[in-house]
């Protein structure tokens, strides 16, 4: 099915027609990349010997991701003569929307929580997805790809190489810092404090590896630039927070609010939804062996529906939403609306939120109606994750060995 539905997506030379999910695109130069040169330029700029982060610009401004993402699109600038062979650029991202897709299939396999039928809509029936991989060819895409590759080695409990590749993931884009919560959650869990540090010392040295040739040449600009927290979005290209006046959009007492909001609503989580032995959350420091109640082992749904709930948290909070940040939650959605059970949510409601939420995203430019409608339904799919039981298992399951 999805091959099929790739089939209709395939890019073609500017000025053709492209099919899309059963419908049809003109497609034009102007119209398939945003972001594409901008890429390009910077990373000549570091393939001509510039390693001041500073100094790496493009068209849309400066280079503002890690540095595995400028190593990433070096074998892309390559690949596509340098840039400017943007058709080769697209089939490589169809071929990566492909792989995505089987990573992400992969995942909903192992907990066996979600309905068949969902996945048609996963596959054929969002225009927006499908036009970030195949057409826009953002940077988001691959960091996910990446980051559903590190889920599916965590499921494998490769803890190590999951970390491996879920550091790798943050150092093309950061948003996938929004799962960071979620997976120390679990590595105290399976692991304990002390267990826990040297996979995350894993996740540290990596950056540090990959940051190396721009740590040595301008440390502060390279952690400025690649790794700024406090980057202000532009109101014209908000999705989730049109409604507002643009003062209160940009006012640092609204960001504030919004961190705090995030952070409290993951400790909620965390307290009352993800730990659920009877003792301290505490405990979790402690190594497995030596805690009170005796150690489960992590069942596939307990790590997937920590990560996603972590990472939706994260973006029902966000600042802003932009348009390209859609693929950042798209795949997750079937599991948060599906392998929660309520009875108040029926099949067909679980529907209208996808399909509200994917209107909302297709809404361009956004207005207030479809702001609040994403806004809306995610209260929807958070009530759901707040109210339904979680995946804990009743007894002691062998566990295959970690690494």
């Amino acid at each position: 099915m999805a091959t099929a539905c790739l089939a209709r997506t395939l890019p073609t030379a500017a000025g053709t027609t492209l099919h899309i999910a059963g419908g049809l695109l003109p497609l034009h130069s102007r119209d398939t990349e945003i972001d594409w040169k901008a890429y390009m330029a910077q990373v000549e700029g570091f393939v001509n010997g510039t390693y001041d982060y500073t100094q790496l610009q493009g068209d849309t401004g400066p280079l503002v991701y890690p540095a595995g993402f400028l190593y990433i699109f070096t074998g892309l600038f390559y690949a596509t003569d340098r840039g400017t062979d943007i058709p080769m650029a697209q089939n490589i991202f169809a071929v990566l929307y492909l792989v995505t897709l089987v990573l992400v299939f992969l995942i909903y396999h192992q907990t066996s929580k979600v309905p068949p039928f969902v996945f048609f809509f996963m596959c054929c029936a969002s225009y927006r997805v499908h036009s970030i991989f195949v057409l826009r060819l953002f940077n988001d895409p691959v960091a996910m790809a990446l980051l559903f590759l590190s889920i599916n080695l965590f499921l494998a409990q490769c803890w190590s190489w999951g970390c491996c590749c879920f550091s790798l993931a943050v150092s093309v884009k950061m948003n996938v810092l929004l799962f960071a919560p979620g997976l120390l959650f679990l590595l105290l869990t399976q692991f304990g404090f002390r267990g826990a540090l040297p996979k995350l010392a894993i996740c540290a040295a990596l950056q540090v590896v990959l940051g190396l040739p721009f740590l040595l040449e301008n440390p502060i600009g390279y952690l400025s630039r690649s790794f700024d927290l406090g980057r202000q979005f532009l109101f014209q290209w908000t999705v989730n927070w049109r409604f507002l006046p643009e003062t209160i959009f940009l006012h640092r007492a609204f960001h504030l609010a919004l961190l705090a909001a995030h952070l409290s609503l993951l400790l909620l989580f965390a307290l009352y939804r993800w730990h659920r032995t009877g003792e301290s959350i505490l405990a979790l420091l402690k190594d497995p062996s030596k805690r009170k109640v005796p150690p489960q082992p992590l069942t596939p749904n307990q790590i997937v529906s920590i990560l996603f709930t972590s990472n939706f948290i994260g973006i029902c909070f966000s600042r802003s939403l932009h348009y390209q940040f859609y693929v950042w939650y798209f795949h997750t959605l079937p599991y948060l609306l599906w392998a929660m059970p309520a009875r108040w949510l029926t099949h067909l409601l679980r529907l209208l939120v996808l399909g509200l939420i994917e209107l909302s995203w297709n809404t361009y430019p956004s207005t207030s109606f479809s702001s609040a409608a994403l806004h809306l339904c995610h209260a929807v799919i958070l009530l759901q994750l707040w109210l339904s039981p979680q995946f804990f298992p009743k007894s002691i399951q062998p566990s295959r060995k970690t690494h």
